[in-house]
């Protein structure tokens, strides 16, 4: 997955927030630091206050089920 697209994705989650969104915004991020590392989470994670909306930390390890 590119940033652009995983960018694009959160952007959905972000807007409609919620219990499923937060599940949504988890496999994203799983597949952005897989692909790309903790630093691209990290930054998506300030970029969209997801530890605000979703309680998401930086430096939070996500991984795939």
């Amino acid at each position: 997955m590119t940033l652009e697209k995983a960018r694009e994705l959160l952007s959905v989650q972000a807007n409609m927030g919620g219990g499923y969104n937060r599940n949504g915004a988890k496999l994203i991020l799983a597949e952005v630091q897989r692909e790309h590392g903790q630093s691209a989470v990290d930054g998506f994670i300030r970029e969209f206050d997801l530890e605000t909306l979703f309680g998401f930390t930086p430096g939070t390890e996500f991984k795939s089920p």
